[in-house]
């Protein structure tokens, strides 16, 4: 039985990774990856190395055995991941595995953004799956915003249209020992988990910790919906994502992405990380 992470040479892949070496030996885990040469500094360190595609489900036959603890990572192909998710979970389940474990979103089948439908028909395909599952319903990184403080320093602002909306977001780290938690530990299968951060803040508060750390002038300019979307494609955001950024702000100003019910920081067994603390990594 090994601990298999899939897209294990992605950003939230290699947390986990990392966070699982801190717990079980190397030579307990393997990495399912679609390029072997990325993963070439893992298995220098004990952990075994597994081909697999999402796109091509004939490399995942071999990518799973019979009592397998699995973490699906969610692929970051949207518009694709349905068929990616489906071919992960049929071979997961054709091998037998003891555990699937999913990142999906907050909220789940009550998410009201576009952006969740396709995580709503992969948690729906893992239940017809009769597999043993855990599905991690993450909420939103800290990274998501903190990738952005170069250009937002550059302009003085932070741009969107979520309004007074609240975002109750962690570090990617945070959702990374979660998982490694549930593959880990006991009690967890078939249940589901609504991860994100203890403290929810809005993108005004934001902008003020920006301004305050950083000793530049930043401010958050509200856009109406239309000049959000113009204003993303003009930076060369593609015009489908971009609608699906605009989507999800809508969905904060409705409270969607706000929930602090406490499952990341009881998963973890210490406080989600502040996003105070992630601007301050950022800029330094």
């Amino acid at each position: 039985m090994s601990i298999v992470v899939t897209g294990a040479t992605g950003a939230l892949g290699r947390l986990v990774v990392e966070e699982l070496l801190t717990r079980v030996p190397a030579a307990d885990i393997a990495v399912a990856v679609r390029d072997k040469a990325k993963a070439a500094d893992l298995a220098e360190r004990g952990v075994e190395v597994r081909i697999a595609d999402y796109d091509a489900p004939e490399t995942l036959a071999d990518a799973f055995r019979a009592g397998d603890r699995v973490l699906l990572i969610s692929g970051n192909a949207v518009g694709r991941r349905v068929p990616q998710h489906t071919a992960v979970i049929e071979a997961a389940k054709a091998a037998g595995v003891a555990q699937l474990a999913y990142t999906g979103v907050l909220g789940g089948p009550e998410a009201d953004f576009e952006l969740a439908a396709e995580h709503k028909v992969t948690e729906q395909a893992v239940l017809d799956s009769g597999l043993p599952y855990t599905f991690l319903r993450n909420g939103w990184y800290h990274e998501n915003y903190t990738a952005q403080l170069a250009g937002v320093l550059e302009h003085g602002t932070v741009t969107g249209s979520a309004g007074e909306g609240r975002i109750a977001s962690a570090a990617r780290a945070d959702y990374a020992a979660a998982a490694a938690a549930v593959l880990t530990g006991e009690g967890h299968l078939n249940r589901v988990y609504e991860l994100s951060g203890d403290t929810a803040w809005s993108m005004a508060e934001y902008a003020a910790e920006v301004s305050a750390q950083s000793g530049k002038e930043v401010a958050y300019t509200e856009l109406p919906s239309a000049a959000h979307l113009s204003a993303l494609t003009g930076a060369g955001v593609p015009e489908g994502f971009a609608a699906l950024l605009v989507d999800v702000d809508a969905a904060i100003s409705r409270g969607s992405l706000g929930h602090t019910g406490g499952d990341l920081s009881r998963l973890i067994g210490r406080p989600t990380t502040p996003v105070a603390e992630a601007i301050a990594a950022a800029l330094a």
